[in-house]
């Protein structure tokens, strides 16, 4: 990792983020009032809009303890792992061997239903050997009336003129996530907005821009990881993927308050810092707005048509084990040396 040059006291240490081979630079860090987060934004650029008071009402009251007494009765989607990674599949995506080109696919992570009286308990009782936990529930009106009290107190007002300034699509979903300390979602990308709020703890993100689509190989689109990287960040094979070497990123550590947007088509990877403490979190999703293309297209426009082929042939194909030489046969000798 890059060395970076900050006299900042910060309220964690190095020593709690995992260690990976990468060159990366920090994401700027501005006051939700600085105009240059709208000329960022415009870019499709990252950046951490501190002191605002977008998700004040949950940094006051979110805490473990309180989200234990007021998220409600009902059961949460847990999602169980018998390591530190919690990497996204699609269901409906293994519903055939075809899927994974007649591997087998075993899923990472196993998701079950709990309550949250249970769920804490599990982290609180948490060994080394048992399983790692992660919950995530959408923000509706099944939370229970003091989280939806708190969710209307969100400085939407502020949101909103974002939203619209960009002319992004509408808001699809607002994500509640309770991390174990040390947990790590994988890269991935994702095709919408987003607005990262940091509620409670700490969690470091590592962001890659679209350009370094080649160098992050991620999983076709039929695969059940469709979206995600095939790298394993903890031991790269450059072998395999040699490109990885060549990926430059920038990270940060969201502190509570802040809140960072993770542009569309953007990779990211997420880590809540080890002998943190639980972490609290809130996705704000948002469609991309109306697509005008302008040359030259824009990274993630490139990246877009590349799924819409690579979805395309296999609709044609109807076998994806005959998508990837179908492309090489196209390409070699044509439009390479």
């Amino acid at each position: 990792m890059g060395e970076q040059e900050n006299t900042e006291k910060k309220p964690w240490s190095a020593d709690q983020l995992r260690r990976y081979d990468l060159d990366l630079e920090q994401i700027p860090r501005l006051h939700y009032k600085d105009p240059k987060i709208d000329d960022l934004i415009a870019e499709n650029k990252p950046v951490v809009i501190t002191d605002s008071n977008v998700i004040k009402s949950a940094k006051e009251r979110w805490t473990p303890e309180y989200l234990e007494e007021n998220l409600g009765c009902s059961g949460h989607t847990v999602f169980l792992s018998k390591n530190h990674k919690f990497k996204y599949f699609d269901e409906a995506k293994m519903l055939t061997r075809s899927n994974t080109n007649g591997i087998e696919f075993i899923p990472p992570t196993r998701k079950t239903r709990m309550k949250i009286v249970e769920f804490m308990k599990k982290l609180r009782e948490w060994k080394p050997g048992n399983d790692r936990l992660y919950l995530q529930q959408p923000l509706n009106n099944t939370v229970g009336p003091c989280l939806v009290r708190d969710f209307v107190e969100f400085d939407w007002e502020y949101i909103t003129k974002k939203h619209n300034k960009h002319n992004w699509g509408p808001l699809t979903s607002n994500l509640l996530l309770i991390s174990q300390e040390g947990n790590v979602t994988p890269c991935h990308y994702d095709e919408q907005q987003n607005f990262f709020g940091q509620v409670h703890g700490y969690k470091r993100c590592i962001l890659f821009p679209p350009r370094d689509f080649e160098c992050l190989y991620p999983h076709p689109v039929h695969h059940p990881h469709d979206r995600q990287s095939m790298v394993d960040f903890d031991r790269p094979d450059h072998i395999r993927f040699p490109k990885f070497k060549e990926v430059k990123g920038c990270e940060t550590v969201v502190e509570p308050g802040d809140v960072l947007y993770i542009p569309i088509y953007w990779w990211h990877h997420v880590e809540s810092l080890m002998r943190g403490g639980p972490t609290v979190s809130v996705n704000f999703w948002y469609k991309g707005g109306p697509t005008s293309l302008e040359y030259p297209l824009k990274d993630y426009q490139k990246i877009s048509i590349t799924r819409n082929v690579e979805k395309m042939l296999l609709e044609v194909l109807q076998d994806p084990r005959e998508v990837g030489p179908l492309l090489r046969s196209m390409v070699l000798g044509r439009y390479t040396e």
